[in-house]
């Protein structure tokens, strides 16, 4: 094996500083080798071992010429080799050859205690460590646990999501934080994309970690920020197994919601029918459900896409009474006594959850199984006709459209009839010959019956205006520009054009 000067006593250079005796070679090799004190009394003629180019320029450098090496034993293993050394020719006697054996078994003993107690303090070190890491493991497991034993207890007594990040941090030392859809930026959202594939928790920066809560809306991740306790496997699993329980408590949780939604949207459509049979007991169903009938004083009516239908009763959740579909609207009862705070508070939170216009139309009930149909249709007409109006995002009351909804309720027909005989001719005209009398006519009696103004707003040159005015006047007679005529034409018009009509 390969020997290196550790220490020297005596030099004047510092060739034999750290100097390296290759295997087999010099003086040094053949003590190993041996095991038995080897000299030469004239290291330049030395022929029994190879040379070696280094140690020899190191030699002739320290100026020695004889050298005496006896081995460093120790349990029969050759910790080393120690030297004498003289800068003349000098043959060693036995006794000096007995005392150098001497020394070097003195510093064998030295060395192999020293051995001794570095191994043992090493042990000692090594059990320290092992015992440490048990102790940590050992707190681990009781954490883990901890939390599984609250985590089962809160599963069998109806706990939530929050109850489930309380309990993970106080186990773990830490804060966790739930995540919905809207805390989720750049780099968490890779972070939990990654934890979602793997089921694991993924490190997001130093000292935090997220695991995603997979199979429910809305809630997205669990967010640990580490503090007392060093994060390892078994905290770890730990945070994946209440990762998997907010899942099943959140799942749970919609169930429920979603039966009840069903319950209280039965009981809605129960009170919009016609059928006396389906409100026979619908008092002690809303009891049932917690709900006090004689509560509901405001019933509003909205319009949105069918897309969003499940995120608007996901709205109107908090504000409570009863929601439902009802034909092609959404409509929801509330506590309010004021129609208008109702219509605004409902708009307010569905168009916050849709992210996009929402029509809503409120109307006063005093008796829900009395007179909640009728409320609804007046309100619904109002529905129909807001777009025409240019109104397609806004919280309104039936009452602030009263006479619009007077014409658009029940005698919608007599409305249409109306129309038909003051200005049919005009309405057949532009569906058979594709024209445009009626936008005319309504542009004509919108600017004060000037024809330079109707064609400034149609974008039209005046003659084509008068082209068509002179059509209107075959159509309609000559006297339709008469004040009683032109008077119910401009109510027709008005109307056809609110309702859409061609």
């Amino acid at each position: 094996r390969e020997l290196r000067v550790r220490t020297t006593l005596g030099s004047i250079s510092s060739a034999f500083r750290g100097l390296r005796v290759p295997p087999g070679v010099g003086l040094a090799s053949q003590v190993v080798e041996e095991r038995r004190p080897c000299w030469t009394s004239r290291y330049a003629t030395l022929t029994q071992v190879p040379h070696d180019s280094t140690i020899d320029a190191a030699v002739k450098a320290e100026g020695l010429v004889s050298l005496l090496g006896v081995p460093l034993l120790a349990d029969d293993e050759v910790l080393g080799v120690l030297f004498a050394a003289n800068r003349f020719e000098h043959a060693f006697s036995p006794e000096e050859i007995s005392l150098l054996t001497a020394f070097a078994d003195h510093a064998a003993v030295v060395l192999q205690t020293a051995r001794l107690l570095a191994r043992a303090r090493d042990a000692a070190d090594q059990a320290r460590q092992a015992y440490g890491e048990l102790s940590r493991h050992v707190e681990a497991v009781e954490r883990s646990s901890e939390v599984h034993n609250e985590l089962t207890n809160l599963i069998l007594q109806g706990g939530e999501a929050p109850d489930v990040a309380v309990a993970l941090g106080r186990a773990l030392r830490c804060h966790v934080k739930l995540l919905d859809a809207d805390d989720i930026g750049e780099p968490l959202r890779e972070a939990v994309d990654r934890s979602r594939q793997s089921g694991r928790c993924v490190a997001v920066g130093d000292d935090s970690f997220v695991v995603a809560v997979v199979g429910t809306s809305g809630l997205t991740a669990l967010l640990l920020e580490q503090g007392e306790v060093d994060f390892g496997p078994t905290e770890f699993r730990t945070a994946e197994g209440a990762a998997q329980i907010t899942a099943l408590l959140n799942l749970k949780h919609e169930a429920m919601l979603e039966a009840q939604k069903r319950v209280r949207g039965d009981l809605l459509a129960d009170l919009l029918s016609d059928s006396p049979d389906r409100r026979a007991d619908i008092d002690a169903r809303a009891r049932a459900q917690g709900i006090k009938l004689g509560s509901l004083r405001s019933v509003v009516v909205l319009s949105v896409p069918s897309a969003h239908r499940r995120d608007t009763f996901h709205a109107l959740r908090p504000i409570g009474g009863l929601a439902g579909g009802h034909a092609e609207h959404v409509v929801a009862l509330t506590g309010d006594t004021d129609p208008h705070k109702a219509s605004r508070r409902v708009h307010r939170a569905v168009r916050r959850a849709i992210n996009g216009p929402v029509l809503a139309v409120a109307a006063p009930v005093a008796d829900v199984t009395a007179d909640l149909r009728e409320q609804v249709d007046a309100a619904a007409a109002c529905l129909r006709i807001l777009p025409s109006l240019g109104l397609t995002d806004t919280a309104v009351t039936t009452d602030e459209y009263l006479p619009y909804t007077a014409l658009f309720g029940p005698g919608e027909t007599r409305v249409e009839e109306f129309v038909r005989r003051v200005i049919g001719p005009v309405l057949d005209w532009d569906a058979e010959h594709s024209a445009k009398l009626l936008p005319t006519l309504a542009a004509y009696l919108e600017n004060k019956m000037s024809p330079v103004g109707a064609a400034r707003a149609l974008h039209l040159h005046k003659n084509t205006v008068l082209q068509r005015m002179e059509r209107l006047t075959q159509l309609l007679g000559p006297s339709w520009q008469e004040p009683d005529h032109l008077f119910r034409i401009t109510v027709a018009v008005r109307l056809a054009r609110l309702t859409k009509r061609p």
